[in-house]
Parts: C-alpha cells; structure tokens; sequence
C-alpha cells in the first residue's frame, strides 16, 4: 500500500490530461455503482500505481496509472467467464478481442483494458455486474 495517493497535478502528469479525465469518469461511475473499500498500491513492474475496489477480501475490479496510460482490469473466474460467454455478442468488439487474447490463469481470465476514452464503460460495468451485482443505487 502507498504512504500517500498521488494527488491530481501528479495523476495529471503521469498520465495526461485528457487520460485523467476518462480515470476520473471510470471511477465515477464504479463508485456510483459499487460501495468498496479502495487502496493505492504500487503498480508491479508494468504500472506506477493500481487502485484497487475491493469489499470483504475480495477484489471488484482495479484501475491501474503509468505514463500516457490508465489500465483497468477485472478478472473473471469459471462461472463468470460462461456468464461472459453465454452473452459475448452483446459485447463491443474491442472487449471481445481483449476478453479471447487474455491469458487464463487457475484464479480466472485477466481482462486488462487500456481505455482512451469512454466508449467501452457500458461493458466494463457489465462485466463488473457478472462479478458483483451493484450494491448502491
């Protein structure tokens, strides 16, 4: 966990303007959805920062920072991944293409998502409900 959360002139900076604005807009609508625990991290060795949605030890989703690029990744197990499938054409294309180039691990499919804009929101709030039904209204 980080000492202390970047501030906006730092966020700003790492990943740009108009890319902390769909950071801003992404978390937005996670938060108008979801009631979780959140916590800054250090971002490994391909990301300056995660932001991670977590409630009772298990993770929602996570946002992730480096420069000129915001991450978001959702991780689908078994039952979540035939959900997922059972309703694939309902989705973007870009999401597909993510969703069938992600690598399979034994806790699930890592999606990771490299959003320039909002266009794929509407997805990755379904895909947060496959995870979690939204406990705010």
């Amino acid at each position: 966990m980080l000492d202390t959360a970047p501030n906006t002139q730092e966020m700003t900076a790492l990943v740009g303007e108009s890319l902390y604005h769909v950071w801003n807009q992404l978390n937005a609508l996670i938060e108008k959805n979801y009631d979780m625990d959140r916590a800054w991290n250090p971002g490994g060795k391909a990301w300056t920062y995660e932001y991670k949605y977590r409630r009772g030890g298990k993770t929602l989703c996570a946002l992730y920072a480096r420069e000129n690029c915001v991450g978001f990744m959702v991780i689908l197990g078994r039952n979540e991944r035939l959900k997922f499938e059972a309703d694939r054409d309902h989705y973007a294309k870009e999401t597909r293409r993510v969703y069938d180039e992600s690598l399979t691990y034994h806790d699930g499919k890592w999606l990771m998502f490299q959003p320039t804009d909002t266009q794929l929101f509407p997805d990755f709030i379904r895909l947060l409900q496959i995870k979690k039904k939204p406990n705010r209204k």
